[in-house]
């Protein structure tokens, strides 16, 4: 059981200005990429199809009627930063159903027109897995399309609390004039499950507790077997911390108990195999964990559980010496008040 501790029954320890903004910011960042992507150009990431790279905007049918446009593994303040996410459409005999619209307008377009060569049926529904910057900021693409947007019950005010740090942030990445009504929100909320039929081919969107974020969502597609995990799941790039650590394991352990063909991460390449990858991450996740509760109880400053938590976990995970700072400062901030 957790308590929540009035807080000025303990002194707080002293946070770095840098590590401070990197958290007043962590809510509009972009999953995976966040302070870590913003510096970690020069670790060699992997990279997926992103467009930005130079060989067109890539979608692949990895399921009867499922397409996916992997995002390349880039640093935020690389060209092509706005196609880092995982994001596509399913096809069904009435609609189609987009699933999370790039960094981007211009990624946004790239994907509308990429639904336009497979299929001349309508767009019904564009479905957010959740508030980051790289899975939302294509939403505009869509508007002629009037479709529903769908998102997490809380992905309502999320939205309006990003909207001013995208603005600010990722003018470049608007329409110019670049306008708030350009940063589109859901109309249709998820609060725990709902089921979306695009003609013969039902979809059922749940909605998590907080977990990587706020306001998670995941689509699974009946007919295929294929779960989006949106970034409940990261393969290869390290996970980014924005939501609750102790949601998080929790959300990695119902996800490995579900049969599915194919996981479409938010992150990385798609998997026939998601236990593995989910291990991994749960492995990352709950080494943070442990690692931030002993030197809580060492009576340890943020500062030291920095440099000494997690370190066994390292291998194999892109941009960790920025992004692993970062959720130490998470976690460590989670559970600094738990008993």
């Amino acid at each position: 059981m957790i308590v929540l501790r009035p807080r000025c029954r303990r002194p707080r320890r002293r946070v770095p200005t840098l590590l401070v903004t990197t958290l007043l910011a962590a809510a509009a960042l972009p999953c995976g990429a966040g302070a870590g992507a913003r510096a970690g150009a020069g670790q060699g990431a992997g990279q997926g199809q992103g467009a930005g790279q130079g060989q067109g905007f890539l979608v692949d049918e990895l399921a009867p009627g499922v397409y996916v446009h992997r995002g390349a593994q880039l640093p935020l303040d690389a060209p092509g930063h706005d196609d880092i996410a995982n994001i596509g459409f399913i096809v069904g005999s009435r609609c189609v159903a987009v699933i999370d619209t790039g960094g981007s307008v211009r990624i946004g377009l790239a994907l509308r027109a990429a639904v336009r060569r497979r299929t001349s049926l309508p767009v019904c529904y564009v479905i957010n897995t959740h508030v980051h910057v790289d899975h939302v900021l294509g939403n505009e693409a869509f508007k002629d399309d009037r479709p529903s947007f769908v998102g997490h019950a809380a992905l309502a005010q999320a939205m309006v609390r990003s909207r001013p740090y995208f603005l600010k942030e990722y003018a470049q990445d608007l329409d110019v004039p670049a306008a708030p009504e350009q940063v589109i929100g859901p109309d249709r909320l998820v609060a725990t499950e709902l089921t979306l039929d695009l003609g013969n081919r039902p979809l059922t969107l749940h909605a998590w507790p907080t977990a990587h974020t706020d306001c998670d969502l995941t689509v699974y597609d009946r007919k295929t077997s294929t779960l989006w995990t949106g970034d409940l799941l990261f393969i290869e790039r390290l996970p980014a911390l924005d939501g609750s650590l102790v949601g998080w394991i929790a959300a990695v352990d119902r996800l490995a108990a579900q049969r599915v063909k194919l996981a479409i991460p938010g992150h990385g390449p798609p998997t026939t195999e998601p236990k593995e990858p989910l291990a991994r991450e749960r492995s990352y996740l709950e080494a943070l964990l442990q690692g931030v509760r002993r030197e809580l109880a060492a009576g340890e400053s943020l500062q030291d559980a920095m440099l000494h938590v997690g370190g066994d976990e390292r291998s194999g995970w892109l941009l960790w010496d920025e992004v692993h700072p970062r959720n130490v400062a998470r976690a460590y901030e989670e559970l600094e008040w738990e008993k």
